[in-house]
């Protein structure tokens, strides 16, 4: 299926230095879409946009926090100056912290959520009252499977992207008189730096697909972890005009491994 109403269209997406985020910037600017990249790493940040722009594709890079919400509004401002109104919005930043729920800091758990939760409102609301004016656009928000199943040391990441599927999904309920659509991926175990980091020195992701009965954690149905690939396709799908009846939906990107309704 070719995806149509995407092209010349302005899309930002945070956490796009590596990982979902990147593959998600570089599946849409094929697809015809000018890219926003934003991200706080600005170095990864500008090999990113480097690597769109060196398949001739269109692209910019734009550091920032979006724990700052003054820094969020002031992107939002600038990318909408310097290359048209933002029509697609993708909330790929994201950072872990694991450790039991008795044993974590509080400055993990407010690191967690600030990115995760906070920063996804920041953005969003300064993407959405640009939106509104205009009567179009489309929002998507790259949380987890793990916001709908429990786990094990993710205490912190689980209830922060659980948190943000939700805050999306209200917003696609305020947002939909207004014919702007608001949506959810939530991937499971997907081959990126975030979770090698979290593996550590375990190299063999072989435990992830087949599942842990210590951890109460399912194996992956079909046998093999996502791709950010996987992911991308999702997102540019949920963007696309061929979704243009689908809002305030989570679609689980994990292989089954949520067992989910």
């Amino acid at each position: 299926m070719e995806l149509s109403g995407i092209e010349s269209k302005v899309a930002l997406i945070t956490g796009a230095a590596q990982g979902i985020g990147a593959e998600v910037a570089h599946t849409l600017a094929l697809a015809g879409a000018h890219v926003a990249l934003a991200d706080t790493n600005a170095e990864r940040l500008t090999t990113a946009v480097a690597k769109i722009e060196a398949a001739g594709l269109s692209a910019s890079g734009h550091p920032v926090d979006v724990r700052d919400s003054d820094a969020v509004e002031a992107l939002a401002q600038q990318v909408e100056a310097e290359h048209g109104p933002i029509d697609i919005l993708v909330n790929a930043a994201g950072v872990l912290r694991t450790g039991r729920a008795v044993d974590l800091a509080d400055q993990h758990w407010n690191e967690v959520f600030a990115v995760n939760a906070t920063g996804v409102f920041h953005v969003s609301r300064a993407v959405a009252r640009r939106m509104l004016s205009r009567r179009r656009g489309a929002i998507v928000t790259v949380a987890s499977n793990a916001g709908g199943v429990p786990r094990v040391d993710m205490a912190a990441y689980a209830a922060s992207k659980a948190a943000s599927a939700h805050f999306t999904r209200c917003l696609g309920l305020e947002l939909a008189p207004s014919g702007i659509r608001c949506n959810v991926v939530s991937p499971g175990s997907t081959d990126t730096p975030m979770l090698r980091s979290m593996l550590g020195e375990l190299t063999d992701p072989a435990i992830l697909i087949t599942g842990s009965a210590e951890a109460y954690k399912i194996a992956i149905p079909l046998g093999k972890l996502a791709q950010p690939s996987d992911v991308a396709a999702a997102v540019a799908f949920l963007v696309s005009d061929q979704a243009g009846h689908i809002t305030m939906h989570d679609m689980y990107i994990d292989g089954g491994a949520a067992l989910h309704v």
